[in-house]
C-alpha cells in the first residue's frame, strides 16, 4: 500500500472519529438541555400548584355548615347564605340595614342562616391580612357560642382600607366585650388557628363564583343586597 492511500485512510479515520466525537457531544448536549427543561417546567409546575392549591388541612369551628365553608346561627324553611368580608364597607352598611329583619326572620324560623366569612381583602391593609385575621376570630366566636355578638362588634369598630387593621391584641378585646372572656378564645385568635379554613372559605367561594362581598344568597339565588330583595326572595 502506498504511503498516499495510507495518509488517505489516516485521514478518513480522523474525519470519521471527528463526526462521532460530534456526534456525541450533540447527544450529551440535547440531553442536558431536555433534563433541564423537565426541572424548569417541574418548578413551574409546583409554583403554580403551591398558589392554586388549597390548604393541605384545617381546623373547622363550631357550628359549620354542611360543607363546612360556613357557620351556621339558626334553622327554618328558606336558606339565607351571607358571604361577607370584615373589612368590606358594604357589608357593614347591608348588615347594619338588614339586621333586625334577619333577627326577625330567624325568631319566627322562616329561615336557615348562614354565614361565610371569606378574606378577598386581605390586600387592602398594609401589612396584608387583617380580611383573614378578622374572620378567623369570629370563627374563634363561634366556638363561644357567640358569632353573631362577634362579627356585629366587628362591624362596629371596622378600620379603613389601608390601615393596619385591628391588631390580634384588639380583636381579643372585642371578644371579651361580648363576654368571651375564656383564655381559650384568646390562645385561638392569636395563634389564626382558623386561618387555613378562611383560606378554605375563600376558595370554595371562588370557585361557586362568588365574585364580590357582600354576596347573599336565598335557596341557592343570589339576589340584590336590600331588604327588600330579601323579604321578597324569603317569602
Amino acid at each position: 500500500m502506498s504511503s498516499r492511500v495510507k495518509v488517505k485512510q489516516a485521514n478518513r479515520m480522523v474525519r470519521e472519529q471527528l463526526a462521532r466525537e460530534r456526534r456525541r457531544r450533540r447527544t450529551i448536549i440535547v440531553s442536558i438541555v431536555a433534563a433541564a427543561a423537565l426541572v424548569v417546567a417541574g418548578l413551574v409546575g409546583w409554583a403554580i400548584y403551591a398558589n392554586q392549591a388549597p390548604p393541605a388541612s384545617f381546623a373547622t369551628p363550631a357550628h359549620a355548615s354542611k360543607d363546612g365553608t360556613g357557620i351556621v346561627v339558626s334553622t327554618g324553611t328558606a336558606t339565607v347564605d351571607f358571604y361577607q368580608d370584615f373589612l368590606c364597607p358594604i357589608c357593614k352598611q347591608f348588615e347594619s340595614q338588614a339586621s333586625s329583619t334577619l333577627d326577625s326572620m330567624v325568631a319566627q324560623k322562616k329561615i336557615a342562616l348562614v354565614y361565610h366569612p371569606i378574606a378577598i381583602l386581605d390586600d387592602r391593609t398594609n401589612p396584608s391580612g387583617y380580611s383573614t385575621r378578622a374572620a378567623a376570630a369570629a370563627a374563634c366566636a363561634a366556638d363561644g357560642n357567640k358569632f353573631p355578638e362577634y362579627f356585629r362588634a366587628l362591624y362596629d369598630k371596622q378600620p379603613a382600607e389601608g390601615s393596619a387593621g385591628l391588631s390580634n391584641d384588639q380583636l381579643v378585646q372585642i371578644g371579651v366585650g361580648v363576654g368571651l372572656t375564656d383564655n381559650t378564645f384568646a390562645q385561638c385568635v392569636t395563634s389564626q388557628k382558623y386561618a387555613n379554613w378562611v383560606a378554605h372559605n375563600t376558595d370554595t367561594a371562588a370557585g361557586k363564583n362568588i365574585q364580590g362581598t357582600p354576596t347573599v344568597l336565598v335557596n341557592g339565588k343570589q339576589i340584590q343586597n336590600t331588604v327588600n330583595a330579601l323579604q321578597q326572595a324569603v317569602g
